[in-house]
């Protein structure tokens, strides 16, 4: 790989977004309609490799369950508002129409309420219904605390995402959560991350994870390369991870990984490229949170918005385009990757004369001068 000198003594790899690379069709194409989008992470099989973001301008119940039932793998965050009010919805509304230079303020305000336990596992029984996946996501902070009331309230994935997440916290003060012995100690499946090269995904899948988020997640309203100078290129990164895959295989004697690439996925030709670039699912947050019935009424954010002391991301307004069943899966009246998602994928993969999303990962792909 090549490198660069930044001084005598400090140098420097390129990295590559997933708007400098391009996916190469083969010598044939394929119709779309026999292109097989499923995707299975442990037991559990969904319509197509997307997973909707754990934020509050995208998974409400509601939305949830919207999401769940069209397939994908919807994942409610119990950090949330609807983990802290009964009620949710006049905050939300509040949020929608605050001032751009009042917002961040106030939404620290909003989120300081405590969170409710018995809300969390309410939310989790609600969403309970034959035949639907019911996930929750979780902060590697909060982990040791919610974690086992989302899985004594019946989750069946349960998500650990942090902007970074390590299998191995150093902490001067307090005892930071051991990630190999909670996973170990859950019969529910654990999808954990994010991370961004080989030597820290190989950790978090020694772990014992089912999958692993590669990114800092929230790409449209994450703010931490302006705030902690971290940023890394998608398409290097989710390459990366996925070589680490590949010899995490070799090294447990078989055990598969998934690969979740989470940020920078705003329209259907990055998830595209993500999958190109060896993920096997995507995580998609502004996309949804276009919505016309998303709960974050045309704006989108984190919770790395609304850190009490340190906010690492901002409420950005991006409107909406349609219903989440139109995003999702059509039809589409525009053209510029927002809507019918699944569609775009499929036809991608088609086009490049796949059928198959493991195949897929073996497409040839070019760097854009």
């Amino acid at each position: 790989m090549t490198e660069y000198d930044l001084s005598r003594g400090r140098r420097l790899r390129r990295g590559y977004s997933f708007d400098e690379v391009s996916v190469v069709p083969s010598r044939r194409t394929r119709d779309a309609a026999d292109v097989d989008l499923g995707w299975q992470i442990d037991a559990y099989r969904f319509a197509a490799p997307i997973m909707a973001a754990p934020v509050d301008s995208v998974m409400s119940p509601s939305s949830a369950a919207t999401v769940a039932d069209l397939g994908l793998l919807a994942v409610l965050g119990i950090e949330g508002l609807w983990c802290r009010y009964e009620d949710a919805d006049p905050h939300l509304t509040e949020i929608a129409a605050l001032p751009d230079s009042e917002a961040t303020a106030r939404m620290q305000q909003i989120y300081s309420r405590p969170i409710d336990p018995d809300l969390v596992a309410q939310r989790i029984a609600d969403l309970r219904r034959p035949g639907r996946v019911v996930a929750a996501a979780v902060s590697p902070a909060r982990a040791a605390e919610l974690g086992p009331v989302a899985v004594a309230a019946g989750v069946d994935l349960l998500v650990i995402r942090g902007t970074t997440v390590s299998a191995e916290h150093v902490a001067s003060t307090g005892e930071p959560i051991d990630l190999k012995r909670f996973i170990g100690d859950l019969e529910t499946p654990v999808i954990v991350g994010g991370c961004a090269n080989y030597q820290a995904a190989l950790h978090l899948m020694r772990t014992g994870a089912a999958g692993v988020l590669v990114g800092f997640g929230g790409g449209a309203a994450h703010r931490s390369a302006n705030v902690l100078g971290i940023r890394v290129p998608m398409a290097t990164a989710v390459a990366e991870v996925a070589e680490a895959r590949r010899d995490y295989m070799d090294e447990s004697g078989g055990r598969y990984v998934h690969v979740l690439a989470d940020g920078s996925m705003g329209r259907s030709g990055h998830m595209v490229r993500a999958l190109a670039c060896g993920a096997d699912a995507v995580v998609v947050g502004s996309a949804l949170a276009r919505g016309t019935d998303a709960p974050g009424r045309g704006y989108h954010w984190g919770p790395e918005a609304v850190h009490p002391t340190l906010p690492r991301g901002e409420r950005v307004h991006l409107g909406t385009v349609g219903t989440l069943e139109q995003i999702i899966s059509g039809p589409s009246h525009v053209a510029d990757g927002t809507m019918n998602l699944t569609g775009a994928i499929r036809k991608g993969m088609a086009t490049a004369g796949y059928t198959d999303l493991k195949e897929f990962q073996r497409v040839q792909v070019l760097l854009e001068d």
